[in-house]
């Protein structure tokens, strides 16, 4: 990101008059204070965003890079951070790329942020540059940080814009060869258990589910959310069950999900491969820890990190780099189909 010094920068005392409120409540708004009502949050956030204001310590600090710090943004609950290894495949490449720079990394875990903790904490100054990885179409405070530092997201942006900088793994082409190798193999009533349609991988993975099903003239058996989670894949493979559907394979958009969906088969009876054939999607240490073994679709999230750091200390130092990196995935053989 870059300074404008074109123009003159909007100054604490225009945010105050545009939001209504004194120089001190913006104050306390920037630097994160809980004692600010919520109508007056909200007059000063906007006003924040409509007059692109950034508090001078930021401008410096972009400016010299003095905080030599980068926030890595999950809008996730600590249960989902410390429960996917995805995550930790993730922050494991961010870390190891930023080990070689002078910068230091500082996690924010913000699956909820009333009070706009968050944004004011990277507007304040303290980092340079942002990573957010596994957002929502509900985490609208991701913009705002985008405003106000460089930011590169993990994931195709839920808003995507022309000026965003990302780095995916092709989720639709993933989700397309995991139901053609389902295919490949006889099986014909495939169901599905989603991710969370808020979110562009769990949109692609269905689509691409969609199309493989559609290129050999058949229909969707059954579509369930399992919200990316073990417990949510338990409920979708229940809900799939109870709702009587005919299907003898299952693609199932995680392996974490595919965890949960085991254990409600076996409680079921229903045999993993004799009766029904899974796929996953991950190859995360999830695949082989379940029996049987899982069928999976890798994908290189350890790369994916590495990738988002690389392109964001570029931006930092003043350089090019691609807005979009699609990485690919690649099917990994197993027993459970």
């Amino acid at each position: 990101m870059t300074i404008d010094t074109s123009r003159p920068a909007a100054t604490i005392e225009e945010v105050a008059t545009a939001a209504g409120v004194s120089r001190s409540t913006v104050s306390r708004v920037v630097n994160g204070s809980t004692s600010v009502s919520r109508a007056a949050l909200d007059a000063v956030t906007r006003a924040i965003a409509d007059l692109n204001y950034v508090p001078n310590r930021a401008a410096r600090s972009l400016a010299s890079r003095a905080t030599m710090a980068i926030a890595l943004v999950v809008p996730e609950d600590t249960t989902r951070f410390f429960g996917d290894p995805f995550f930790a495949a993730v922050v494991s490449g961010i870390n190891a790329r930023l080990g070689k720079s002078d910068y230091v990394l500082n996690l924010i875990i913000a699956s909820d942020d009333p009070r706009d903790k968050t944004t004011a904490y990277v507007r304040s100054g303290a980092v340079d540059g942002a990573i957010v990885v596994s957002h929502h179409t509900s985490d609208t405070f991701i913009d705002r940080i985008a405003a106000a530092v460089p930011v590169v997201y993990g994931g195709r942006p839920v808003r995507e814009r022309e000026r965003d900088f990302y780095v995916d793994v092709d989720n639709a082409a993933g989700a397309r060869d995991a139901t053609r190798y389902l295919l490949s193999k006889g099986y014909r009533r495939v169901a599905t258990i989603t991710g969370p349609l808020t979110m562009p991988a769990g949109v692609d993975r269905l689509e691409g589910y969609r199309e493989a099903l559609a290129e050999a003239g058949l229909e969707p058996v059954a579509v369930a959310d399992g919200n990316f989670t073990t417990d949510g894949g338990a409920a979708a493979m229940q809900q799939i069950l109870d709702g009587g559907a005919e299907f003898d394979a299952l693609f199932i958009a995680s392996d974490l999900m595919a965890r949960g969906a085991l254990a409600v088969l076996g409680r079921a009876g229903i045999r993993v491969p004799e009766d029904v054939g899974i796929v996953g999607f991950d190859d995360s240490p999830v695949a082989t820890s379940v029996n049987p073994q899982l069928t999976t679709m890798r994908q290189p999230s350890r790369e994916q990190g590495e990738e988002m750091a690389d392109i964001l200390l570029s931006l930092l130092a003043g350089g090019t780099p691609p807005h979009v990196t699609v990485l690919e995935t690649e099917l990994v053989v197993r027993a459970s189909a």
